[in-house]
């Protein structure tokens, strides 16, 4: 698959810390209940770390209580790409950024959440970086 922005693995190890590669680069999951995004509620607009994609606005995020940050839509259909994970013996579906590819977590259907579009959408904060709304 070809995206916007393509690096050779060494530069993405060079511009990312060793936690954000294992995560963005080697679709690794930070630990539960420990992401720096996990509980905020800042207003603002959430981007890739690895390429500074907009992905996802606040206003779709929500309490799931599953140790990561969920939001129930990201801000534009083609800001991800999803695509069918089957790893660790379970049927999942990866979230990964539609301009670098960097994975971001799963997206996970019909649990029951009160969401306009009974998804979820757990995605590492680490995978993140929020931007605040000006006020």
């Amino acid at each position: 698959m070809s995206y916007d922005v393509e690096k050779p693995d060494e530069e993405w190890r060079a511009e990312l810390s060793p936690a954000e590669y294992a995560v963005l680069r080697k679709a690794g999951t930070e630990p539960a209940f420990v992401g720096e995004y996990t509980d905020t509620k800042t207003e603002g607009v959430y981007s890739c770390r690895a390429c500074g994609a907009e992905l996802f606005r606040s206003d779709t995020k929500f309490e799931s209580h599953c140790g990561w940050p969920s939001f129930y839509d990201p801000k534009d259909t083609d800001a991800v790409e999803l695509i069918p994970d089957n790893s660790h013996g379970m049927v999942r579906t990866e979230v990964r950024c539609a301009r670098c590819g960097s994975h971001l977590g799963h997206v996970f259907e019909g649990e029951g959440y009160p969401t306009p579009t009974d998804q979820r959408y757990c995605i590492n904060s680490i995978s993140l970086r929020l931007t605040p709304d000006a006020s």
